[in-house]
């Protein structure tokens, strides 16, 4: 089972994150878990959405406390110290930021990916909304599912010139990051 904490903010689109990335595994034959946790629902508030993704069925019905992969929507978040707490040590963070890897590996003491998520929704679906850019580059990076399926999934959620927009986002994501590098990490982050 592989479980992935997803940071941000109220207003993007964390929690349809969660679910699309559910969704695909769903689509795949996987087993999925994916719910949110936010204090106050506000505009800007701190969210936290967790998904466990599986080939058999997932008993676990508690908060991710212990994550193999950490997707940060939103850079500011990780000055919160308990952002980063619980990663798995060969666990790996994802992080929207305009920023580099090493910039960030170095500020933050640990190994990041960087993806101007943000920048890049803007420029191709016309909003600022990383999420379907950050989903696109976590399972690039990771391999555990391909991207096909977060293909169908979107297309489960949106229709027409959205849809059209965000497929275009993929695909354009997978030129910005290395396809499978965290392949190894997937299987030693795993748990039962």
């Amino acid at each position: 089972m592989i479980e992935i904490r997803i940071h941000g903010r109220g207003g993007q689109g964390n929690v349809v994150a969660a679910y699309v990335l559910a969704g695909a595994a769903f689509e795949e034959g996987m087993r999925c878990q994916a719910f949110p946790n936010f204090g106050a629902e506000r505009r800007g508030a701190p969210v936290v959405a967790f998904v466990r993704i599986a080939e058999k069925p997932i008993l676990r019905r508690c908060q991710v406390e212990a994550p193999g992969f950490l997707i940060i929507q939103d850079e500011s978040l990780l000055h919160i110290p308990s952002v980063l707490e619980g990663l798995k040590d060969k666990g790996g963070v994802l992080v929207n930021s305009l920023k580099s890897s090493e910039e960030l590996t170095k500020e933050y003491g640990r190994p990041m990916i960087a993806l101007a998520g943000s920048q890049m929704a803007q420029e191709i679906v016309g909003r600022p909304l990383a999420n379907v850019a950050l989903l696109s580059a976590f399972l690039t990076l990771s391999a555990i599912l391909p991207l096909e399926a977060l293909k169908k999934a979107l297309s489960k959620r949106f229709k027409g010139e959205v849809l059209e927009k965000n497929l275009k986002l993929i695909d354009e994501v997978g030129a910005h990051v290395s396809a499978g590098q965290w392949k190894k990490e997937a299987k030693h982050v795993a748990c039962a």
